[in-house]
């Protein structure tokens, strides 16, 4: 039976986050920014997911989250007690996980620039690996003959080369990128098929075609790609060699408003619907969402610091700004984000709305977060509340200006008040003096 919490709407327990972040003060005078995650929210987003899948079909499935999305221990613990596991690509990621206690069993390795080091210890663990690249193969070839394989389930890339999305900078399966083996180049379908009847320990096939800007019968039609790929190889073996196909993740978020569109039901029908053999039960699946997972349950808040005006237009100066939206700042056309203004008090501003900017804290003009952007006037001592930002935002920081890592706070709602958990704390100066080389002062004398 769903709690009080979950049955509340996403709005309503946002703004009652927003007041008792204020009234708790989780914003103060030495932490002016900070952000707040949805514990029920996001507990309701990995139930939906794993429904989504079982409703459609008797594959067998592991979700495993896109670590980059949400690179917090917490995090990934609070999705392994939901049965989510962990797709990571780099060591860090690796570690982040395992201090999670997500299990190997549970774990997929992709990174298309994997090193010795890190295929002996993943295969060491008997963590899945997806290879990039023929070169890599090459690499996996002698640990298997030295017995260093272990139990890991292997597989390979494979671009599906369908086309770019609405940003190219995030679209992995054009002609020219730079993931996995390029199907459809001269002589690569051949040399792919011929690689996993080389090897009968090869039993996995991996595509990602999908990321914000890609419509999903795009990313369907990356799948169905690889879904006959697999098929030509079983033909090919005469068994079933290929047992399980990862799809990768990549389903957009709509970030013009609080509305789930397209749903990971909606994507899982329209899997069903394109590729009915993917889950027949020949197959197992691997899926790997990270953004459409936590981008909705995440609010970064931050204090107006200075109200002003240049040009006639009113200018919000406040503490969010390129450290935790450097996506949004650079490339505000592609990734805009929503933003809601707040009193000094935590309650939702009142008030006609009058265009204005929300600007950051670092020494650049660009660092805004909103340009010309219709709102409640905001005031010195207001609190603004960056919607979507639960994946990418504040847990990918960009370190202009030195400018602190905030702190992330867990919560859960209920109509009697909400209750804060910490997740990390703020970045102290001790800390960013230590990793600017403060132990070493004299080092270039």
């Amino acid at each position: 039976m769903a709690s009080d919490a979950s049955n509340r709407t996403l709005s309503d327990r946002r703004d009652q986050a927003v007041g008792a972040a204020v009234e708790q003060g989780l914003l103060t005078e030495a932490e002016p920014v900070t952000a707040l995650l949805d514990i029920d929210g996001i507990r309701a987003s990995a139930a939906a997911l794993t429904a989504a899948f079982r409703e459609v079909g008797d594959a067998p499935v592991l979700h495993a989250f896109a670590v980059k999305a949400a690179p917090l221990v917490p995090v990934l613990r609070l999705l392994d007690s939901e049965g989510i596991g962990a797709e990571v690509a780099s060591p860090g990621e690796l570690a982040l996980a395992r201090a999670a206690g997500v299990p190997p069993e549970r774990t997929v390795l992709d990174s298309p620039a994997k090193t010795l080091a890190e295929l002996r210890e993943a295969l060491a663990l008997g963590i899945a690996v997806n290879a990039d690249n023929p070169q890599e193969l090459e690499r996996i070839d002698a640990l298997v003959k030295a017995g260093a394989a272990g139990g890991s389930q292997l597989g390979l890339r494979v671009n599906a080369q369908i086309g770019a999305g609405a940003i190219g900078a995030l679209s992995t399966a054009t002609e020219t990128s730079k993931f996995g083996v390029a199907l459809r180049d001269e002589g690569a379908r051949e040399r792919v098929v011929r690689a996993f009847l080389d090897r009968p320990w090869l039993t996995r096939l991996h595509t990602h075609s999908g990321s914000q800007g890609l419509a999903p019968e795009f990313m369907a039609g990356g799948v169905r790609v690889v879904y006959e790929l697999a098929e030509e190889i079983n033909a090919a073996a005469r068994r079933r060699q290929i047992d399980t196909i990862d799809i990768g993740g990549g389903l957009p978020v709509n970030f013009t408003s609080d509305e789930e569109t397209p749903t990971f039901a909606d994507y899982a029908r329209l899997l069903r619907r394109e590729v009915p053999g993917l889950f027949d039960g020949r197959y197992g699946l691997v899926t790997e969402f990270g953004r459409a997972l936590l981008a909705r349950h995440g609010t970064v808040l931050a204090r107006v610091e200075y109200a002003k005006s240049a040009g006639g237009r009113p200018i919000a100066v406040t503490h969010a700004g390129v450290q935790v939206a450097t996506r949004t700042v650079y490339d505000p056309g592609s990734w805009p984000v929503r933003i809601n203004a707040y009193d000094a008090k935590g309650r939702p501003k009142e008030g006609p709305d009058v265009v204005q900017d929300v600007a950051g804290p670092a020494c650049f003009s660009g660092d805004l977060l909103a340009a010309a952007r219709p709102l409640p006037l905001l005031e010195q001592g207001d609190v603004i509340a960056v919607l979507d930002t639960g994946a990418y935002y504040f847990t990918s920081h960009y370190a202009y200006n030195s400018l602190v890592r905030p702190a992330v706070h867990g919560f859960r709602s209920s109509p009697g008040g909400v209750a804060f958990s910490a997740v990390r704390e703020a970045q102290t100066m001790d800390a960013i003096v230590a990793e600017s080389g403060g132990d070493r002062p004299d080092a270039l004398l």
